[in-house]
C-alpha cells in the first residue's frame, strides 16, 4: 500500500479549500487517517498544494478542506465543522465532495494548541506499495497488498503474530502455529482461513495443517526447521511401505504435516521453509537416527492440494511428499540442496492420482522428481498406484540422480506420466526407470517429450535390478512390468553414454521407443555407447545409432509405437490440467 504524507500548517483563522474532479481507477476503499504531527513549525499550505497536485498525478479524486472555524466551510455544498476538525474527503465514485461530521470515513478530529499554529500529517493510504512523503523524505514500508494464484481465495485471514508467533529466529513457534491452525479450522464452513507469515524467521517444530486452509508466507519469511528431535512427533510406517526409509521402525513428522484433508494451499511471494538439514544429515550419517527423517512436506490421503511460489532450503530427507491423495498442484517452486546431501528428493508424488508439477528449478542430492508408489510385499498389498501425472518445465540439477526417477518404490504401479520441457544440466540421467524381482505392480504409458540435457553420464536409464528391499520377505516372483516408455525429441550433449538399458532376466522391458534423439558424446565418453539387454523396442531419427534391441525386429507392438515417424505422446487433456488458479489479494498491515 503507498502511504502519502504531508506536514502543512495554518493559522486559526486559515480557511482553505483544494479540490478536484479526477476520478480514482480503483476497486477499494481508500482510507484516510489524520495523525497529529511533532512539527509545529509553519510550513504553510503551500505543501497541501503541493501535495494534492501530487496526488492528481495519481488520478486520485480528492477534496481537501481544512478550517478552524464554525462559521467558514469552503464546500460545494456549504455544510458547517466543527472548529477543530480537518475534514478530507476521497471519492471512489461521486465527483462531488460530500461532508460527514463523525463517520468512519472521512471526518477525524485533530487537536490544536492554543497560539500555536495547528500542524498535521494527513496520511493517504491506497493500494500499492507503501511510500511516505513527508518533508521530501521517503520512509519504510509498513503497508503492503499481496497478489497471488490459487486453487481457491480465502474469505478470512490472520497472522501468526496474532497467536504469539516471534520472528526473531530463537523463539520457538510451534505451539503458535499449531494454535493458528486449529483457532482458523471454525472457518472451513465458510470457504476457510489465511494464515499469514510475515517477515522475520520462524523458528518451528512439526505442526498439523486443517482442511480449507491456506499457509502464506511473505518474500521474506523463513520458516526454520527446529534442531530438535522432540519437536517431530513419532508416526507408524507408511502402510505401502512397512518400515521407515532410514530405519525399520516408524518415522520422524515432517515439519508441514496433514492427513484426510481438502483443500489445502501451502504458497507465498517466494518465502523460504529451510530445513536446516545438516543437522539431521550428520545423524544420518552417524548412525544415530533410530527413525527415519523428516520430510519439509507430506500431506496424507488429502485432496485438492496447491504447493507454490516457495523456496526450500535443506531438507532433512524428501521436500515435497504427497502420499495416497489426489488432484495436486505444485508450482513455482524453488528446490535446493546440497548435491551430496542424502535423500533430499525434491517432489516425490507418491500413489497419488492427478498431480500437475510444473515451472520448478531444483537442485538435490538424489532425484529431481521422483515417482513412488510403496514398496515390495507392502506396496503391493496396499495397490495404490500413481497415475495421471503431468511434469511440464522443470530445471534440474543432480550429479548423482535422475531429473526424474520412475521407483524404485513401485510396488502400487506408476501408469500415465507425462513429461515435457525438462531442462537438466549435471544430472546422472534424464527419466530413470528403477525396478527390480520383487516389486511387482507395473511402471506402463510413460510419456517424455522435449528434453534438453547438459553433461551427464546416461540419457536413457532403464535397470531392473535395483536391489534395495523393505526386508528378507520380498515375493522373488513378484516381477514388475515395464512396457510402453516413449522418449522424444531430446537433445544432450557431453554425455557419457547414450544409454544403458537392463531389463530383468525372461522379464525384459518392452515396447520401448526413442525418437528424433541428438546425444553428443564427450570427449571421454565410454567406449560402449549403448548398453542394452532383456528390452525390446524401435527407434527413428536416434543419432549414435542404438543397440540392436531397439531395432524393432523383436516385436510389431513396438513397431506400432511410432506415430508418423515419433513416439507417441498423448494429445487429451487430463483432469488436473483443467483445473484454473485464480487471483486472490491480501493485505498486510
Amino acid at each position: 500500500m503507498s502511504l502519502f504524507a504531508i506536514t502543512s500548517a495554518f493559522s486559526e483563522d486559515n480557511v482553505t479549500a483544494i479540490s478536484s474532479n479526477q476520478l480514482i481507477p480503483l476497486n477499494d476503499k481508500i482510507i484516510a487517517n489524520l495523525i497529529r504531527s511533532p512539527n509545529t513549525q509553519t510550513k504553510s499550505l503551500n505543501l497541501a498544494s503541493s501535495f494534492l497536485h501530487s496526488l492528481s498525478a495519481y488520478k486520485y479524486s480528492y477534496s481537501l478542506l481544512l478550517t478552524s472555524s464554525s462559521n467558514h466551510l469552503a464546500s460545494p455544498h456549504s455544510q458547517r465543522a466543527h472548529k477543530s476538525q480537518v475534514i478530507l474527503f476521497l471519492s471512489l465514485k461521486h465527483k462531488h465532495t460530500q461532508m460527514y461530521k463523525q463517520t468512519h470515513h472521512f471526518c477525524f478530529q485533530i487537536y490544536k494548541t492554543m497560539k500555536n499554529i495547528l500542524a498535521c500529517i494527513v496520511t493517504i493510504i491506497t493500494l500499492s506499495n507503501l511510500i511516505t512523503i513527508s518533508q521530501g523524505r521517503r520512509v519504510s514500508q509498513s503497508f503492503e497488498t499481496f497478489e497471488y494464484t490459487a486453487i481457491i481465495c480465502r474469505s478470512h485471514s490472520a497472522s501468526i503474530t496474532e497467536y504469539g508467533g516471534v520472528g526473531d529466529g530463537k523463539t520457538l513457534n510451534t505451539k503458535a502455529f499449531q494454535s493458528a491452525v486449529d483457532h482458523l479450522s471454525q472457518y472451513s464452513s465458510e470457504g476457510g482461513a489465511q494464515l499469514f507469515v510475515p517477515a522475520g524467521k520462524w523458528l518451528t517444530g512439526s505442526f498439523n495443517l486443517t482442511s480449507h486452509f491456506t499457509l502464506f508466507l511473505h518474500k521474506d519469511a523463513i520458516l526454520l526447521a527446529a534442531q530438535d528431535l522432540n519437536e517431530y512427533p513419532i508416526l507408524k510406517a507408511l502402510p505401502s511401505y512397512g518400515r521407515g526409509r532410514d530405519a525399520a521402525g516408524g518415522r520422524f513428522a515432517s515439519l508441514i504435516f496433514g492427513t484426510n484433508l481438502s483443500d489445502v494451499i501451502i504458497t507465498g511471494n517466494n518465502g523460504t521453509i529451510d530445513g536446516q538439514g545438516s543437522f539431521w544429515w550428520q545423524k544420518f550419517h552417524g548412525g544415530k537416527l533410530k527413525y527415519t527423517r523428516p520430510y519439509l512436506i507430506e500431506l496424507m490421503f488429502s485432496d485438492t492440494i496447491q504447493i507454490s511460489n516457495l523456496t526450500f532450503l535443506d531438507s532433512p530427507s524428501w521436500n515435497i511428499h504427497p502420499v495416497y491423495s489426489s488432484n495436486i498442484i505444485v508450482k513455482g517452486v524453488t528446490i535446493i540442496a546440497p548435491v551430496k546431501s542424502p535423500n533430499t528428493d525434491g517432489i516425490n508424488p507418491d500413489s497419488c492420482t492427478n498431480t500437475r508439477i510444473e515451472d520448478c528449478y531444483i537442485i538435490s542430492g538424489d532425484d529431481c522428481i521422483a515417482v513412488k508408489s510403496g514398496w515390495d510385499e507392502y506396496g503391493i498389498s496396499f495397490g495404490m498406484p500413481t497415475k495421471h501425472l503431468v511434469i511440464r518445465r522443470l530445471t534440474c540439477i543432480s550429479p548423482y540422480s535422475a531429473a526424474i526417477a520412475l521407483g524404485s518404490e513401485m510396488s502400487g504401479g506408476i501408469e500415465d506420466v507425462r513429461a515435457e520441457d525438462i531442462t537438466a544440466y549435471q544430472t546422472e540421467s534424464g527419466v530413470r526407470i528403477k525396478t527390480a524381482v520383487g516389486r511387482g505392480a507395473f511402471v506402463k504409458n510413460i510419456y517424455v517429450k522435449g528434453m534438453n540435457l547438459h553433461t551427464m553420464k546416461w540419457v536413457f536409464w532403464m535397470t531392473g535390478n535395483y536391489k534395495a528391499h523393505a526386508d528378507s520377505h520380498y515375493d522373488p516372483h513378484a516381477l514388475p512390468e515395464i512396457t510402453g516408455i516413449n522418449y522424444r525429441d531430446i537433445v544432450a550433449e557431453n554425455v557419457s553414454m547414450a544409454g544403458r538399458l537392463e531389463g530383468i532376466s525372461g522379464d525384459p522391458f518392452t515396447g520401448i521407443c526413442i525418437s528424433n534423439a541428438t546425444i553428443s558424446m564427450a570427449a571421454k565418453h565410454k567406449k560402449a555407447i549403448w548398453m542394452c539387454s532383456d528390452v525390446e523396442g524401435v527407434t527413428s531419427g536416434v543419432d549414435p545409432k542404438p543397440c540392436d534391441l531397439l531395432d524393432g525386429q523383436e516385436s510389431e507392438t513396438t513397431k506400432k509405437k511410432m506415430i508418423d515417424g515419433g513416439c507417441d505422446f498423448p494429445t487429451d487433456v487430463l483432469e488436473i490440467d483443467n483445473v484454473e488458479l485464480k487471483t486472490c489479494s491480501y493485505q498486510m498491515s
